[in-house]
């Protein structure tokens, strides 16, 4: 996976990601900062979920918009 995608177009997709995950701020989405990592620790830790249930839902996200 070429995650440089996402973080090229994370401005343009940043309201997306929102919308998706409905308890991120634009404060978690601008540290997140389009960084793979870095989303899966703020959706971790919004949700209370996981590390590999958390990567999913990212890696799942960037299928949807790196075509």
């Amino acid at each position: 996976m070429n995650w440089d995608v996402i973080q090229g177009k994370w401005k343009q997709i940043k309201g997306d990601a929102q919308a998706q995950w409905g308890k991120l701020t634009d404060d978690d989405l601008d540290r997140a900062e389009g960084d793979r990592e870095k989303l899966v620790g703020v959706i971790q830790e919004r949700y209370g979920i996981a590390k590999d249930e958390a990567e999913k839902e990212v890696d799942s996200f960037y299928h949807k918009h790196a075509a």
